[in-house]
């Protein structure tokens, strides 16, 4: 399977530079723009960019191509778009003010029925 596969490399790509607190967040029956979330943190705006850098990297060597990349200047959140994997790369500031995990955990139960969801996402780090 191409997700898992893109999944793992992601996560490899990340935990590789040591990246903090690696959350996957399946939002396959959430959304249509992505399947997977991976969600983590750097020490450092130097180190949120090496980190977006490894899994840019990895993913080409892979032979996968980002479909886009956002916020490599600023390196206090940079995403890493690679279709059916998305990667969002935080420093812990970011990442605590913007809240992705809960942001997709919080959708109302209604839509997650609509969608053929549960009333409680999984999230595994």
């Amino acid at each position: 399977m191409q997700t898992d596969t893109l999944k793992s490399l992601v996560v490899e790509a990340l935990e590789e530079l040591k990246a903090r607190d690696v959350v996957e967040l399946d939002v396959a029956e959430l959304t249509s723009v992505t399947d997977v979330m991976v969600v983590a943190s750097g020490t450092s705006s130097r180190h949120v960019s090496a980190l977006a850098d490894n899994v840019i990297e990895k993913a080409k060597e892979a032979g996968f191509r980002p479909l886009g990349v956002e916020g490599q200047q600023s390196g206090e959140w940079v995403l890493v778009d690679l279709g059916d994997v998305i990667a969002h790369v935080m420093m812990p500031e970011t990442r605590q003010l913007y809240d992705l995990e809960r942001l997709w955990a919080d959708l109302p139960a209604d839509a997650r029925r609509a969608t053929g969801g549960s009333d409680r996402k999984e999230l595994r780090g």
